[in-house]
């Protein structure tokens, strides 16, 4: 094996791991959606997994790029669409399309904003772990 396959490994492994967990994310977030009652705590909930999937999407996209601009793009793209609603755009696509109401969502709340930046302040502490771990494991395994 030369060393752009090893270097390529570590790559592959993290867009696959993000692939399948954004995939139990959007199961977790329907399971929310449609199992539990419409309350402030689902509200959170699902708000929380919707950061948390656009944080595996971003990762599983560009699975090279530094955490914190992980997080950046995360943020940005949660705010953004939050930011949408003021403009009703939303509410009208999800009136003609109701699934589009899973990504765009429908009407403003602040506290959402404030959902999005603490799961993704998390996650990206998470996933920093989750690498460093990777790494000193893989370290390991080259001096073995």
């Amino acid at each position: 094996m030369n060393a752009a396959d090893a270097d390529a490994r570590p790559t592959r492994r993290r867009r696959w791991a993000a692939a399948a967990l954004a995939g139990l994310t959007i199961a977790a977030g329907l399971g929310v959606h449609r199992l539990l009652p419409d309350t402030a705590a689902s509200d959170i909930a699902g708000d929380a997994l919707y950061a948390v999937l656009i944080h595996l999407l971003v990762v599983a996209a560009a699975p090279r790029l530094r955490i914190a601009g992980v997080l950046l793009i995360a943020l940005v793209w949660c705010t953004g669409v939050e930011l949408l609603q003021l403009t009703g755009v939303p509410e009208r696509v999800g009136a003609a399309f109701p699934p589009a109401m899973l990504v765009l969502g429908t009407a403003f709340d602040p506290r959402d904003l404030v959902v999005y930046a603490v799961t993704l302040v998390v996650v990206a502490a998470a996933d920093a772990a989750a690498t460093r771990l990777g790494s000193r494991s893989a370290a390991r395994r080259r001096t073995r």
